[in-house]
C-alpha cells in the first residue's frame, strides 16, 4: 500500500528531524519509530475531518513556524491539518472551560488517524495562548517537536522551553503536562507504541 504523497512527505521531513534533534533514549525511541514506519504502511483509514473552534490558533502557530527552522516540517504538517479529525482530550472536564475550549489533538497516524495503526502513534496538539494541558501519563515513550513557542513539565524536570529547534522526550509512564504561554501552541508528538 502507498501513502498519499503529502502524508508520505510529512513523514519523511518527521523521521529526517527527530533522527537530526534526538539524543540518548530519544534518538533510540525516533530509530524505532523510523524503522517501523519503513517496515511497513497502514490502512488509509476514510474518516470525516472535524475541527474545534480552538483549531483557528493552528493558522498563527503555523505562520510563526514557517519563518524557524522547522519550517518545511510545518508547510508539511499544514498540508495534513485540514484532513484530521481534532478532539478534545477524551478526560477533559468541561466544567473547565479554559482547558476544554482551548486545546485539541489530531492522530495523524495511529487509531482514529489519517493511517490506521497500533504501532506507531503520530500526532499533534493545538492550545490557545495561557492553556495549560492536563497532567497525564500512558505507557509509551513520547518525543515531542515544538512547531510553535510552549513550555513542558514531567516528574523528572521543571518546566522547560526547548526552543524552535529543541525536543522533548518523556520516558514511559512518566507524568507531563504542557502549556502554552502569550502565543498558540503547536506541538506534533511521536509514539512507539
Amino acid at each position: 500500500m502507498t501513502r498519499p504523497p503529502d502524508l508520505q512527505a510529512f513523514l519523511d521531513l518527521s523521521a529526517h528531524e527527530l533522527i537530526a534533534v534526538t539524543r540518548g533514549q530519544a534518538a533510540r525511541a525516533a530509530e524505532r519509530l523510523d524503522q517501523r514506519l519503513r517496515a511497513e504502511t497502514g490502512a488509509m483509514a476514510r474518516r470525516p475531518a472535524e475541527r474545534l473552534a480552538v483549531c483557528d490558533s493552528i493558522g498563527p502557530a503555523l505562520q510563526a513556524a514557517a519563518k524557524g527552522p522547522r519550517g518545511g516540517l510545518a508547510a508539511a504538517f499544514a498540508a495534513l491539518d485540514r484532513q484530521l479529525a481534532w478532539k478534545r482530550r477524551q478526560s477533559a472536564d468541561p466544567a473547565n472551560s479554559a482547558f476544554w475550549n482551548g486545546h485539541a489533538n489530531a492522530m495523524i497516524l495511529g487509531p482514529g488517524g489519517l493511517e490506521d495503526r497500533a504501532d506507531v502513534w503520530i500526532g499533534a496538539t493545538v492550545m490557545a495562548p495561557g492553556v495549560t494541558y492536563a497532567d497525564h501519563d500512558h505507557p509509551p515513550e513520547e518525543i515531542y517537536l515544538p512547531l510553535a513557542a510552549g513550555e513542558w513539565w514531567n516528574a523528572e524536570m521543571d518546566w522547560t522551553d526547548p526552543g524552535p529547534e529543541g525536543v522533548i522526550y518523556n520516558p514511559p509512564g512518566i507524568l507531563h503536562k504542557m502549556r502554552a504561554g502569550a502565543a498558540p501552541f503547536l506541538a506534533l508528538w511521536y509514539l512507539p507504541v
